[in-house]
C-alpha cells in the first residue's frame, strides 16, 4: 500500500532532491592548475610564435629598467636567440599584448589600444636572410591563394596589407606596406547579342531545346506534347513527332547514333530513331514526371531525373537502369554528364547540388550553398568548372571537388535555363522573361535582355524556360513561355568604343555562401 504523505512533506523532499542534485554544480569552472597553465602557455607561444620570437627589432621605449621577465607573468626562460644578451629592443605598436614571453609591457600596451595605422605602416622587422626569404614565400603564396581561390577562407592577411620585401643596403626586410584592397579584374568585352529571328508553330509553352551535332538543324519540346524539328538556318519546321501525353520536358540528340531522346510529365522516356521517325525504345522506371536528361559524352548511357527526387542511369542499348541516384528529398530539376570526373551532375529542388561517382552509383560530393531551389546547371566547355542558377544567385564551382569560386548576383528571378560558350559568354533565362548575359572570369553582367511577347500573348507570357548555343556558338537560341523560339546573334556592327564596359572596379566582397 501506497503511503500517503502531506503536501508540505513531498514539496520539501521535491526541494532537497533538487538541492542534492545541483550541491556539486559542474558547470563551475575548475580551479586553474598554475603548474600545467604555464606549460601550455609555453608550448602554445613555442608553436604560434616560435619563428619571430629570436628576433632582433627596432629599439622602443623599454620600461625604465625592467628585468627581461618583467611582462612575463610566466617565468619563462629566454629563448635562443635572446641568451647571454639583455633584452634592449621590443616589437611595439602591433598588438596590445606583450609580444612575446620576455618582453615587458609598454604604455602603449598597458592601456590595451589597437596601434594607429602609420604605426603599423612604420613597423619594419629586421630577419635573418634565411628566414625573411622563408616568411616572403610564405606569406606571397598566402595572398595569392587568398585571392586566386576565393571559395577559401581569407585568414592570411589583415585587409588592405600585405608583406613585401625591401631590399636596402643588402638588408633584407619584412616590411607591411599598405596594399589597395582587391578588386575585379576588367572583364573581357563581348560584343551585345540582338534578337533577329522569332519562330512561332508550338500550341504550347516551349519547354526544352537542343542542337543536333551537325548544326543543321534544332529539336524543341513543348507542353503541346509535341516535338518539334526545325532547320536552323532558315527557321523553317521540317517534322512534327508525336508520342507523349503530357508535357515534353526534355530533348536531345545523340553525337553517337542517328538517336533522338526525349523525356515529359506523363513519366516517359523514349528514344527515337531518325532514320525511321518511329519509336524504337521505352525507358520504364521513373515514379513522376521526368524533369530533364542528359547523354554520356562517351560511353552510351542515358542519364535521366525526375519528380520523384532520383535520378536513373540508363543503358541505352538494353533499357536497363544501371543505377538509381538516390540522395535527393526533392524534385530533381537538372542533370548533367561529363567525360570526367565527377561524370554526373544534379541539381534539384531540396537547394542540394550532387556530384555523382557514376561506377558506385553513390554521391561524391553534395553542395548546400544554395538557399532555394536549383533548376539550372551549366558545364563549361573549356574549363574544369560549372555554374548553378537559382533565385537567390548563379554560382560558380571548380571540379572535381566542387570548390566554390563566385557568386554572379543581379538576376533576381526563378532561373530557369543557363548556358555558356566557348568565348566566355554566359546566358541566364528567367522565368520572367529577362536574360541576363555574363563575362564568365569576372561575373561581369555585360548585357540584359527582355524582348517582347509574339502579338496576341499576354505579358505574363513572357518566360524562358530553356536556352542553347548552336554548334558555331554564333546563336543562342531561346524556348519561351509565348510558344516562340527566339533566336540571337551577335551584332556584328558594334564595337568595344561604341559599346564601352561600364564596369567600374569594385572591391570584391566575397561570400562564401
Amino acid at each position: 500500500e501506497v503511503q500517503k504523505h502531506s503536501v508540505h512533506t513531498l514539496v520539501f523532499r521535491s526541494l532537497k532532491r533538487t538541492h542534492d542534485m545541483f550541491v556539486a554544480d559542474n558547470a563551475k569552472p575548475i580551479p586553474l592548475d598554475e603548474e600545467s597553465h604555464k606549460v601550455k602557455m609555453a608550448v602554445k607561444l613555442r608553436t604560434e610564435y616560435g619563428s619571430v620570437l629570436h628576433m632582433p627589432t627596432l629599439k622602443e621605449n623599454l620600461r625604465e629598467k625592467g628585468g627581461p621577465n618583467t611582462g612575463d607573468p610566466y617565468g619563462h626562460k629566454q629563448y635562443s636567440g635572446n641568451q647571454g644578451q639583455e633584452l634592449e629592443y621590443m616589437i611595439t605598436g602591433t598588438h596590445p599584448y606583450p609580444p612575446g614571453p620576455g618582453v615587458a609591457l609598454t604604455a602603449d600596451t598597458k592601456v590595451q589600444r589597437m596601434p594607429s595605422e602609420s604605426a603599423a605602416q612604420s613597423l619594419a622587422v629586421a630577419l635573418p636572410a634565411s628566414q625573411s626569404r622563408l616568411d616572403a614565400n610564405r606569406t606571397a603564396a598566402g595572398v595569392g591563394d587568398v585571392y586566386r581561390h576565393a571559395g577559401i577562407s581569407e585568414r592570411s592577411q589583415p585587409p588592405g596589407m600585405s608583406t613585401a620585401m625591401v631590399e636596402a643596403g643588402g638588408n633584407k626586410n619584412s616590411a607591411l606596406m599598405a596594399k589597395k584592397a582587391p578588386t575585379m579584374p576588367k572583364p573581357q568585352w563581348h560584343p551585345p547579342w540582338k534578337l533577329y529571328r522569332v519562330i512561332s508553330g508550338h500550341l504550347g509553352w516551349v519547354r526544352c531545346i537542343a542542337v543536333e551535332p551537325g548544326n543543321q538543324w534544332f529539336v524543341t519540346g513543348s507542353a503541346d506534347r509535341t516535338i518539334k524539328i526545325w532547320d536552323l538556318a532558315s527557321g523553317k519546321l521540317k517534322l512534327s513527332l508525336t508520342g507523349h501525353i503530357s508535357t515534353v520536358r526534355g530533348v536531345i540528340v545523340s553525337a553517337r547514333s542517328p538517336y533522338l531522346f526525349s523525356c515529359g510529365e506523363d513519366k516517359q522516356v523514349k528514344c527515337w530513331d531518325l532514320e525511321y521517325n518511329k519509336v524504337i525504345r521505352h525507358y520504364h522506371g521513373h515514379l513522376s514526371a521526368v524533369y530533364g536528361l542528359d547523354l554520356h559524352p562517351t560511353i552510351d548511357v542515358l542519364v535521366t531525373c525526375s519528380r520523384d527526387s532520383t535520378a536513373r542511369i540508363w543503358d541505352v542499348r538494353t533499357k536497363a537502369s544501371v543505377h538509381t541516384l538516390s540522395g535527393h528529398t526533392n524534385a530533381v530539376a537538372t542533370v548533367k554528364c561529363q567525360a570526367a570526373e565527377p561524370q554526373i551532375i544534379t541539381g534539384s529542388h531540396d537547394t542540394t547540388i550532387r556530384l555523382w561517382d557514376l561506377v558506385a552509383g553513390k554521391t561524391r560530393v553534395t553542395l548546400t550553398n544554395h538557399k532555394k531551389s536549383v533548376r539550372a546547371v551549366v558545364l563549361h566547355p573549356r574549363h574544369y568548372t560549372f555554374a548553378s542558377g537559382s533565385p537567390d544567385n548563379i554560382k560558380q564551382w571548380k571540379f572535381p571537388d566542387g570548390n566554390f569560386i563566385q557568386n554572379l548576383s543581379g538576376h533576381n528571378a526563378i532561373i530557369n535555363t543557363l548556358a555558356v560558350n566557348s568565348d566566355g559568354v554566359l546566358v541566364s533565362g528567367a522565368d520572367n522573361g529577362t536574360m541576363h548575359l555574363w563575362d564568365w572570369r569576372t561575373g561581369y553582367n555585360f548585357q540584359r535582355v527582355h524582348a517582347a511577347v509574339q502579338p496576341g500573348s499576354l505579358d505574363s507570357e513572357s518566360g524562358i524556360f530553356a536556352c542553347v548555343f548552336d554548334q558555331s556558338e554564333s546563336r543562342l537560341l531561346t524556348a519561351e513561355a509565348d510558344k516562340t523560339i527566339k533566336v540571337y546573334k551577335e551584332d556584328d556592327t558594334a564595337t568595344e568604343e561604341t559599346h564601352p564596359v561600364s564596369w567600374k572596379p569594385e572591391i570584391i566582397k566575397r561570400k562564401r555562401f
